[in-house]
């Protein structure tokens, strides 16, 4: 059985979702650390960066391999649950505000794992057909 990508362009659209899922989470970060009004504004295009990521890895499961296709549907779910937190941070203001943060601050660290898990289980398989 062959789990080898054959286009060469997944590995590049791999790392930019990984890339952009990294980008993702630093922001959710970066405004995690900010206090008082401007938290607001930093996580105010929050939920439609983690929205469009979680279609474009939906859009990139077909020419995955099966285990690639695993780590990106979870990467999926979490950044989905990102969304969720993130708009919820918008609606809520003190402590509701920071636990909504955190939240999605911990579902994007995970959705950044699970693509790069889904990196390394492209490249694993590469390697292995190439044997």
């Amino acid at each position: 059985m062959n789990l080898a990508v054959k286009d060469p362009k997944v590995k590049g659209a791999l790392d930019h979702l990984r890339a952009a899922t990294q980008e993702l989470h630093a922001a959710i970060s970066d405004a995690a650390a900010k206090r008082g009004g401007d938290i607001k504004a930093d996580l105010a295009t929050i939920p439609q960066k983690a929205k469009a990521a979680a279609e474009s890895l939906k859009s990139s499961m077909g020419a995955q391999n099966e285990a690639a296709k695993k780590h990106l549907s979870e990467a999926v779910t979490h950044l989905e649950a990102t969304n969720k937190h993130a708009a919820e941070s918008l609606k809520t203001s003190g402590a509701a505000m920071h636990t909504a943060v955190k939240n999605a601050l911990t579902e994007a660290r995970a959705a950044a794992q699970k693509v790069s898990e889904a990196v390394a289980a492209t490249r694993s398989a590469q390697s292995t057909a190439k044997k």
